[in-house]
């Protein structure tokens, strides 16, 4: 009897790099909450969390677990905040 051939479907998640203070980065899949992981350059940091987002998504399906696809309703910016007599480092 032959097995049934899985199909591969193709997901795409959004991912926030940030440069670290030691130098390479960290990045986190907003989609997946707690989905972090970190690199000693961009390529390295990339690659790692393509494989975090693999894994994380491996566990929720062992788990029997939804897999969340869809995007949630986040955007990245910047604000000014006018502070006085508070020290900085």
């Amino acid at each position: 009897r032959m097995k049934k051939a899985k199909s591969k479907k193709i997901l795409k998640y959004d991912v926030v790099f940030e440069e670290a203070e030691e130098g390479g980065y960290v990045v986190s899949c907003p989609t997946l909450l707690g989905c972090i992981s970190e690199g000693d350059n961009f390529e390295e940091a990339k690659k790692n969390i393509t494989e975090a987002i693999a894994v994380y998504l491996e566990s929720l399906s062992k788990e029997n677990l939804k897999i969340l696809t869809e995007h949630r309703n986040f955007f990245i910016g910047s604000i000014e905040i006018s502070i006085s007599k508070l020290s900085f480092s």
